[in-house]
């Protein structure tokens, strides 16, 4: 009986050992929270509400200065590109008019050449097979 009585003290003792670990552990999880906590109330109080909202409207305000700033500087580079894309274009554009036009009466005369086989093919009536009608005499 005398082992049994140690087996349930060393039991007890792991038992005893875990509970206090675990409660080390939660103190340690739970703790946390609160210091962050306690640190943001201590940072919160070093700025006003009207300080924020300024500092806010200052940085909202810079930003859409740069994304201004920016679209110009893009609008500028589109304008420098469509110019260069014009100046190509009127180099080239007699035969690119001339090939264009030459595609467009090709598109033009098979359009119309379809339209005229579509009119001139008028649909035709079927006629229905002429029913026999053959009398017997019974007698």
């Amino acid at each position: 009986m005398g082992k049994l009585k140690t087996y349930q003290e060393q039991i007890q003792e792991i038992v005893e050992k875990g509970i206090n670990a675990a409660e080390e552990q939660q103190k340690k999880l739970s703790a946390k929270p609160f210091q962050y906590a306690e640190k943001l109330e201590s940072e919160a109080r070093e700025y006003s509400v009207k300080a924020l909202r300024e500092r806010y409207y200052g940085y909202s305000e810079t930003l859409f200065e740069q994304l201004r700033s920016l679209n110009l500087r893009l609008n500028g580079y589109a304008a420098d590109v469509v110019s260069k894309l014009e100046k190509e274009a009127a180099d080239g554009t007699d035969a690119v008019s001339d090939t264009v036009s030459d595609a467009a009466d090709d598109v033009t005369s098979v359009a119309q050449s379809t339209k005229h086989k579509v009119n001139t093919k008028k649909p035709t009536a079927r006629k229905s097979p002429a029913k026999k009608t053959t009398t017997t005499e019974s007698a």
